[in-house]
């Protein structure tokens, strides 16, 4: 590379870096039809909700979700992975239209992305033997609870626990789930994904007794793109209305769309 070239990646890269490039323009639904396909964003790593099948494609409730949204466009879907770090960026590069990525709605990401109504969520609770009797967190004195180190959910049941309570911390879910089936902890402070997989593995032992928080999950467009924005809305409220989104959150989670879903907007 000669130094001309040098000097002017150098430039770029520091206008990358400044902010100083313009935005991706606005994504619009005629654009989308025009080209045939919609190339959506989905992470392939975080089961149910995104996970690679058996022929290697991208499958799970993000995927089934995406499916719906490009057959009430008109347009074939192509599904290009992406990684939680890259995902904003993608969309914002031009590289997929649309996210339907798992990405919780917050106030710093809204500031990067357009974000639709929720059509997912995931919340974190407090889990344990049926016949163990909690009810608040007033309960959990004298408890042995178990969660992964450093994780949300760790933070959650230290907020809430009492002093007396035992809060084991574990190097992930899996272990801390282990814990629990063994007998090892009463209770676990896990998320409704993980719950699911408890569930498949003990059926009928164990209920949730507590929720901590709730994050909902939406579908991102980029910045300004209010046309594109509306119209996945009103997708989301005919799919929640007619019972698809539900079928599909049935499916994969075992489970109806939660109530602080269907509600949100």
């Amino acid at each position: 590379m000669n130094i001309s070239r040098r000097m002017a990646m150098s430039v770029l890269g520091a206008a990358l870096l400044a902010g100083f490039v313009s935005p991706a323009a606005a994504q619009t639904v005629e654009a989308i039809k025009s080209a045939g396909t919609v190339k959506v964003g989905m992470l392939v790593d975080f089961p149910p909700f995104g996970i690679m099948d058996a022929s290697n494609n991208p499958d799970g409730y993000d995927a089934d979700v995406a499916k719906l949204l490009a057959k009430e466009l008109g347009v074939e879907v192509t599904i290009v992975p992406v990684t939680g770090p890259n995902r904003i960026p993608y969309l914002q590069s031009n590289q997929v239209d649309l996210l339907v990525a798992s990405l919780g709605i917050t106030e710093e990401r809204a500031k990067n992305v357009d974000f639709s109504q929720p059509y997912a969520g995931i919340s974190i609770g407090v889990f344990g033997a049926q016949d163990l009797a909690v009810a608040k967190p007033e309960d959990l004195a004298g408890k042995t609870i178990g969660v992964a180190r450093a994780s949300t959910q760790d933070t959650a049941v230290t907020k809430i626990a009492p002093q007396d309570a035992n809060i084991q911390r574990f190097d992930d879910d899996a272990s801390a789930v282990q814990a629990l089936l063994s007998g090892q902890v009463e209770l676990i402070g896990v998320s409704n994904v993980v719950a699911q997989q408890i569930e498949a593995a003990a059926p009928g032992r164990f209920n949730q007794k507590l929720v901590l928080n709730q994050q909902v999950q939406g579908i991102a467009v980029r910045k300004g793109s209010s046309e594109m924005l509306t119209f996945v809305n009103t997708f989301l409220d005919k799919v929640k209305a007619d019972g698809q989104l539900n079928a599909i959150h049935e499916k994969w989670l075992g489970s109806p769309l939660p109530e602080f879903v269907t509600k949100a907007k």
